[in-house]
């Protein structure tokens, strides 16, 4: 595997997690997948109201096979850092303020999820 292959990686270490048991890291490894599945997805192609967009007699709809279809995007390998940086910094900021608030049980977990995906960072 690619250095810079880090969705591979993370892949990989959510199925060792999974044949683990691990909940907790697998929990985590499926979120950031997602973000980054997300990011994947392409905007839409323009501003019109997809009500607006008619090619049949149903409103927006779309006609033949595959028409829907949008190729993803596809992510470099500073991007997909980026994303595991943002998930990893949410996790930091949440476990400070549920510090501030007196949960601090809550706040380690959040801090043992964010030491998981620092490990992708390094």
């Amino acid at each position: 595997m690619a250095q810079d292959d880090l969705p591979g990686r993370l892949r990989a270490d959510l199925t060792a997690a999974l044949k683990a048991r691990d909940r907790e890291s697998a929990r985590v490894l499926r979120t950031v997948l997602s973000a980054i599945a997300n990011a994947e997805a392409q905007p839409a192609s323009d501003d019109t109201p997809t009500s607006l967009r008619s090619q049949g007699v149903i409103a927006g709809a779309a006609a033949g096979l595959g028409a829907a279809e949008v190729a993803r995007r596809d992510l470099g390998a500073g991007d997909v850092r980026a994303i595991v940086a943002a998930e990893r910094d949410g996790r930091l900021a949440a476990a400070e303020d549920l510090d501030g608030r007196g949960a601090g049980d809550a706040a380690e977990a959040l801090r043992a999820e964010a030491a998981l995906l620092e490990r992708y960072l390094e």
